[in-house]
């Protein structure tokens, strides 16, 4: 029920791959950012880093999930 790491550093360009590994479905969502949608129970989600910045996420189906994506 939490994201791991919290931070994820990468450069532009590079994939980034969610997995769930937790009992219940999440999202991997920043506003107006990227949305991934329900991530299933051992499912997995990619996204690409095409623009440098600091992007928040966080789970819209359990609030308390956030985490943070700095593409430099």
């Amino acid at each position: 029920m939490r994201f791991m790491p919290q931070t994820v550093v990468v450069r532009r360009g590079d994939r980034v791959t969610w997995i769930n590994r937790d009992l219940f479905p999440h999202t991997v969502t920043a506003a107006g950012k990227f949305d991934s949608g329900q991530i299933a129970s051992g499912g997995s989600w990619t996204y690409v880093a095409r623009k440098v910045g600091e992007y928040d996420y966080a789970c819209t189906l359990h609030v308390g999930m956030t985490g943070r994506l700095e593409v430099r």
